[in-house]
């Protein structure tokens, strides 16, 4: 068992929050509640001025911003340099048919298997999120969107598919969480998704809505089961996916912006961590619902982080005249208290990107 923080060390911490709680503008707070996309492999003028004015909580790199091995680095150096706050850095690295370290023109990244290819390896998984971290760190990652806990349950699935440790909920969610301590020892925090399951869908929700016909009863032995291990075993980070749950909800609304099934995921589950949108960009939203009504449902229906919304740093614009500050703060505290716990930002060599120790390590 781990050792308990100290007492005086959590105080301190609070009360360093609640400082900088008061010191933020209100805009300065909701950026933080922002995981935003940059169309650039740097960092230019009108990037800076946002980052030193009101800095986002963080960045998602995308096939854009990852070129040479260089030039990533040291955009994401240049962009922890020049915020305000400390930034999430994140990532899609999970393996299979997603990996975005491949898009480095000048280097050989290991090749990290399908998570269904890990044949419920416990060993295996860990060592997995090992090897992802270590390479990740490289171009200085703090986050990863992994592991998938979603459950290979429907063989028409085309969106989850392999991305998925299995068809058993107990093997999902300890591989995911074994695949999690793996990322987690080595400095990068893992992000389960996609709450409350898109296992059982054949629709993409990049184009449109999956809809699940299942009772909260079907779900609770099933789809429930890895994140209800994932977050006794201390998830930090869990991304809600854009599926209606008709039985649930009484209607179709997505899943992300719902508080009915936010609600099922932090007050029956127990989940006291940081709640983010998988990206409100995606059809399945878009389709439906303008831009102001997705930031405002997705807040009000609990989430902290919003990833990839489609109006950049001027989101801020729309949301503050809607939202509560006190609401607001609820998410702005938890996310300062996130990054002052377990954001780091240790960089590793080049050396240890498609190294022979990680390519055998994964065979």
């Amino acid at each position: 068992m781990k050792n308990k923080e100290p007492k005086k060390a959590i105080i301190k911490r609070e009360d360093k929050i609640e400082k900088q709680l008061k010191e933020m503008t209100i805009e300065e707070k909701i950026g933080q509640m922002l995981i935003v996309e940059y169309n650039s492999n740097y960092v230019d003028e009108d990037l800076k001025t946002i980052l030193n004015s009101t800095p986002p909580g963080g960045f998602i790199l995308m096939q854009e911003n990852i070129t040479t091995f260089d030039d990533t680095r040291k955009l994401v150096s240049d962009l922890n340099e020049n915020s305000k706050y400390p930034l999430i850095i994140s990532i899609d690295e999970e393996g299979g048919n997603v990996q975005r370290l491949n898009n480095l023109t000048d280097a050989n990244p290991t090749y990290i298997p399908f998570m269904y290819n890990l044949n419920g390896n416990r060993e295996k998984a860990y060592i997995t999120g090992k090897v992802i971290a270590e390479e990740v760190r490289t171009i200085g990652v703090n986050v990863d969107f992994a592991p998938v806990i979603d459950i290979y349950s429907n063989p028409n699935n085309k969106v989850i598919g392999k991305r998925s440790f299995g068809s058993d909920p107990n093997v999902v969610g300890e591989m995911g969480i074994f695949l999690s301590k793996g990322l987690e020892d080595n400095n990068v925090i893992a992000t389960y998704k996609h709450f409350p399951g898109h296992g059982d869908t054949d629709v993409d929700s990049h184009k449109s809505l999956p809809i699940i016909n299942k009772s909260i009863e079907d779900l609770q032995k099933t789809e429930f089961i890895p994140f209800k291990k994932a977050i006794e075993s201390n998830a930090k980070i869990i991304m809600v996916g854009h599926i209606a749950l008709p039985q649930i909800t009484g209607s179709n609304e997505p899943s992300s912006l719902s508080k009915t099934v936010i609600d099922i995921l932090k007050k029956d589950l127990g989940y006291k961590g940081i709640v983010i949108t998988d990206a409100l960009n995606m059809g399945a939203l878009t389709n439906t619902y303008s831009n102001e009504e997705i930031y405002i449902k997705a807040i009000e229906a609990g989430n902290d982080l919003l990833l990839i919304p489609n109006d950049g740093i001027d989101t801020i614009n729309i949301i503050k005249d809607k939202i509560s500050e006190e609401r607001i703060d609820e998410s702005v505290r938890k996310i300062l208290k996130f990054k002052e716990k377990y954001l780091k930002n240790e960089l590793l060599d080049k050396s240890y990107l498609g190294s022979e120790e990680h390519k055998q390590l994964v065979q």
